[in-house]
């Protein structure tokens, strides 16, 4: 009838992180007027964060781009855009890619990857093979700022950068955390969506959460335990707790681990003792966790953020790793296990295992890891003239500006490009500089399978989830952009590859990605069909994690799991020589944060999810403002040795003394520009801050435990 209103419900998912949690969508004439968690998801059951609430809006929001849009420097020095249509903007796109690597050689052609990409299927399937077309030594992502001592460690150990062993969480009884908020994260290298429910079902059956951390997080705050930790001092308390449990007796591990002689050796000099003078945690506490941890029905250690984007992060998950090997918690019920995803990306080597310096940035000369360089030498291979200095940049999904170290200055060097072209649905701090924008569709109008995330989740499921709105006409899905980029660029070039990889390009570029699931699945271990998840979009469940899958499962040469890598080993010497980690009297050490309602430097644009108290503020213990005779509240300027920013203080003792935090993610106002709605959030960029010279051995950013003074301002 005329005026009568059509209402459907339609299941979704939310990709905004790594939960990937279930959603139920009501949608009233083309609009979506709720959103809930799905109850029949087998991993979400029905769990939902405020950003998965928020999804519709991304899908509805104004400042999203549906079209190309091409800079425009007006008369008056202002900058404009302007739509054009996507022949045009493909043209222009391989264009500027291509005449730079002409003129230039292919790496002055530097490729950023942002973290959207691993939740989209799109881009797994064709970004990485449109990334590879085009040859560049000059790749960058996400994965250095974040999770690359995670990759390192497991292609070491386990002969795979993917092959990462996850908390078995529902069924453990003892779950020590080290740098890691699941609470506000819901989990990251660990899909575990619904980790409040989780963790009450874990305190029903007398399980313990013992958390270490600088800050007390909304995960401290519901553990059983919380210990404060000095920024960077992770790894001897966690080298300290490896040496008691060889001092006691208290290992028992697989017979596949080999050289644990000289792991015992290697951490014999990290006592509890000298643990507590770098870290503040009494020796006493930590011998008493590593005997409790030893002593657990079940137990299992992990650590995130807060020990990777550390100077040690390395160090910090290969001890991680170890306190589960030893104690005999690896591969079993309740400890640290392997996932069994329907598409085993790792076991039948659709994604690579990793290697480690087959050549090294041109600057700095640091090593790639996977083909990936540091993301922390982007802004030297711009600024440095000579061969093969990056001219031109193409950002996938990405927001460097905000996300990597010394971001102010990377604006500057971005700034000074000879050509940009940017994938991406928002102008934002990055993209504002690019010459062309080419923007796919919105997570609600594509296909998604989590390749990614099916590998790392708390219990093996598959789920396929239809586009919950068809595209318009004048859209294009990310695989449709990737694919034009690298078919019109690849013509564009001189030095043309061998016919038969071009001709394998345009192939596997033309098949689409949900053909390429139902493929994957078709020849795969686990039965499940692309019909099957089709019938079923709330997902299929698979059943729990399984014990006993190694040694089977390692990718390692000898089937065996080498305990102490050279690597690692060599840079215990680094550590010892930096203790002790302490700053200097006037110096404080600043951390990050974030929070259940922010999405790393996006949807700050969302009324939804910026009303509210604001959450932008420096945390600042109480003792530390009082010595500095700054009120609670103020404006300060906060100075580290690469830059400044000025922002509100906030008085708290959730963080320790001599400990001050930045929430990731703000800082949108740059310039005087407004970008979009975002530019009305408060806050500056904790990483005008870091230092692009604090690294890890791996390559990663220290972002954490990094030198700053505050004042008044």
């Amino acid at each position: 009838m005329l005026g009568m209103t059509v209402t459907e419900t339609k299941l979704g998912v939310c990709n905004l992180c790594e939960a990937v949690c279930g959603l139920v969508l009501t949608i009233e004439d083309g609009t979506v007027t709720s959103i809930r968690g799905n109850p029949d998801d087998p991993l979400s059951r029905g769990y939902i964060c405020p950003k998965g609430t928020a999804m519709a809006d991304v899908y509805d929001d104004p400042d999203r781009l549906r079209r190309p849009v091409r800079r425009v420097d007006r008369p008056d020095g202002s900058v404009g855009w302007e739509e054009i249509g996507w022949d045009e903007a493909f043209d222009l796109v391989a264009d500027g890619l291509a005449g730079a690597i002409n003129e230039h050689g292919k790496d002055a052609l530097a490729i950023y990857l942002g973290n959207p990409n691993a939740h989209s299927l799109g881009s797994l399937t064709h970004g990485i093979a449109m990334v590879k077309s085009l040859r560049t030594r000059n790749k960058y992502s996400a994965t250095s700022v974040d999770q690359l001592p995670h990759q390192l460690v497991g292609h070491l150990m386990y002969g795979h950068q993917l092959l990462l062993p996850v908390p078995d969480l529902d069924r453990t009884s003892y779950f020590l955390v080290f740098g890691a908020n699941p609470m506000a994260s819901n989990g990251s290298l660990m899909t575990v969506p619904d980790f409040p429910n989780r963790l009450r079902e874990l305190k029903a059956r007398d399980g313990q959460m013992v958390v270490f951390d600088p800050r007390r997080t909304e995960t401290a705050k519901v553990a059983t335990e919380h210990h404060f930790v000095r920024p960077g001092s992770d790894p001897w308390v966690l080298l300290a707790m490896l040496q008691v449990l060889f001092e006691d007796g208290l290992t028992t591990p697989p017979a596949y681990a080999d050289n644990l002689e000289a792991v015992a050796d290697a951490v014999a000099l990290f006592t509890p003792e000298r643990a507590e003078r770098v870290s503040g945690v009494p020796a006493a506490e930590i011998r008493r966790v590593a005997r409790e941890f030893a002593a657990a029905e079940s137990a299992v250690a992990y650590g995130r953020i807060g020990v990777s984007t550390a100077p040690f992060g390395t160090v910090c998950q290969w001890a991680i790793q170890l306190l589960n090997l030893v104690t005999g918690n690896l591969d079993r019920i309740g400890g640290a296990m392997l996932t069994e995803p329907a598409i085993d990306g790792v076991g039948r080597g659709l994604i690579g295992r990793g290697h480690y310096d087959r050549f090294r940035s041109r600057v700095r000369e640091l090593p790639e890891f996977g083909g990936e360089l540091p993301v922390s030498v982007l802004r030297e291979e711009i600024e440095t003239p000579g061969e093969g200095q990056v001219r031109a940049l193409l950002t996938l999904a990405g927001n460097p500006v905000l996300s990597t170290p010394d971001g102010a200055r990377l604006d500057r060097a971005i700034g000074g490009l000879d050509f940009m072209a940017s994938i991406d649905i928002y102008i934002n701090e990055t993209t504002r500089h690019a010459d062309v924008i080419l923007p796919p569709t919105s997570a609600l109008e594509r296909d998604q399978y989590d390749l990614v995330f099916h590998v790392l989740a708390v219990r093996n499921t598959a789920r396929f989830t239809p586009a919950v709105f068809d595209k318009a006409r004048d859209q294009r899905h990310d695989w449709q952009i990737y694919r034009e980029v690298a078919l019109r660029t690849a013509a564009r070039l001189r030095k043309k590859a061998p016919l038969a990889k071009r001709l394998k390009l345009r192939a596997q570029l033309s098949t689409s990605p949900s053909l390429l699931v139902g493929m994957l699945l078709r020849t795969g271990k686990s039965g499940v069909t692309i019909t099957d998840l089709r019938k079923h979009p709330e997902g299929v469940d698979l059943g729990p994690l399984r014990p006993d899958l190694l040694p089977e499962r390692l990718q390692t040469k000898s089937q065996r799991i080498d305990t102490a890598p050279a690597f690692v080993l060599a840079d215990l010497d680094r550590l010892v020589a930096s203790e002790p980690v302490s700053p200097k009297p006037s110096e404080l050490l600043l951390i990050g944060r974030r929070h259940k309602q922010d999405c790393n430097s996006w949807m700050h644009n969302t009324t939804r999810l910026t009303r509210g108290r604001a959450r932008h503020q420096l945390l600042m213990h109480p003792d530390d403002l009082a010595a500095r005779d700054i009120e609670d509240g103020k404006t300060v300027v906060v100075t580290s040795r690469v830059g400044r920013v000025e922002v509100e203080v906030q008085a708290t003792e959730d963080v320790m003394p001599g400990v001050v935090s930045l929430p990731h993610g703000y800082g949108h106002q740059r310039d005087g520009v407004r970008l979009s709605q975002a530019a009305t959030v408060p806050g500056a960029s904790i990483n005008d801050l870091t230092d692009p010279t604090l690294l890890d051995v791996s390559g990663n950013a220290a972002l954490s435990g990094v030198p700053v003074t505050v004042a008044s301002a």
